[in-house]
């Protein structure tokens, strides 16, 4: 059966990776959550067309008996469609941020001369251009660009990657994405293609900082996080020990009303305040460690 598929399983964190590697071969994109503190995983990945359950449930025993633990239940089960993505696509229009151009594929005019393009569609994922927090960020990273180098950086929560690739084009150097939904993360690593950034651009599931990835290739000179206020603000510990020092962090999905909680939350760790952006009733902080 054809559309998008999901297979999930949960297992105790000391054999992880070892399910999740099996996972790998029988669908497109895997993503590991914790449940617990030190306890069960949830292993999940999402595949275009139905994976083939016989190998699967094979491959699981076999691993389960080898590791000598009580083989996992294996849920398998199609995705609905959204509607709505179908309905909206031909409407999404242009839009102008910063230095750049977002469109979608039915968009045939050129971009605009002194723009930079990116290739986006409606999609199902956060970031299609159109919200003024992905707009706040486009700006602020246009303005960086001006001022600051990056060889390393950092997408916190890419959700269709929109940030990633504006850095990639930016800057010229290697970006981390990450995502805790396993359907993001396959859409931005085909947007990554897309928009020939897929050499600059790693795209990854899982649970925020504690992703292996982000540990890989930091530490950053910057660091892009478009979420929450409240996650925010809880992961900016994190986002001090990943950001190199004097290195800058992009911050949005907050409300004008919430950013003193974002902004307090990061001070605490050492970064000040040097720039805010501020469209309609969202803001986009711009802080330097």
């Amino acid at each position: 059966m054809s559309g998008m598929w999901r297979v999930a399983l949960t297992v105790h964190e000391s054999v992880v990776q070892n399910f999740a590697q099996v996972l790998e071969s029988h669908v497109d994109a895997v993503s590991t959550f914790e449940l617990e503190e030190g306890g069960n995983w949830l292993i999940e990945g999402t595949s275009h067309g139905e994976p083939d359950q016989s190998r699967l449930v094979a491959r699981v025993t076999v691993l389960a008996m080898a590791l000598g633990i009580e083989q996992p239940a294996i849920e398998v089960e199609p995705l609905a469609p959204i509607d709505w993505v179908t309905q909206t696509y031909l409407s999404f229009p242009p839009i102008r941020a910063g230095r750049f151009f977002v469109h979608g594929s039915h968009h045939k005019k050129p971009v605009p001369a002194g723009c930079i393009g990116l290739l986006i569609e409606a999609a199902m994922a956060f970031g299609s251009g159109e919200h003024a927090t992905t707009q706040g960020c486009l700006r602020a990273l246009s303005d960086l660009n001006k001022s600051m180098p990056v060889t390393r950086a950092l997408d916190m929560g890419c959700g269709s990657g929109i940030l990633a690739f504006a850095i990639a084009k930016l800057w010229h150097a290697p970006v981390a994405a990450v995502d805790i939904d396993a359907l993001s993360i396959m859409i931005a690593a085909e947007n990554a293609r897309l928009n020939k950034v897929d050499k600059l651009v790693t795209c990854r599931g899982g649970d925020g900082y504690r992703t292996p990835i982000v540990r890989q290739k930091g530490p950053y000179d910057l660091i892009v996080a478009n979420i929450l206020a409240r996650p925010l603000a809880r992961m900016a510990p994190d986002l001090r020990k990943n950001l190199r020092r004097g290195g800058v962090a992009v911050l949005s999905g907050l409300l004008a009303r919430q950013e003193k909680l974002v902004i307090a939350a990061h001070r605490r760790q050492g970064l000040k305040l040097v720039r805010r952006y501020q469209i309609g009733e969202w803001n986009t902080l711009v802080m330097k460690g």
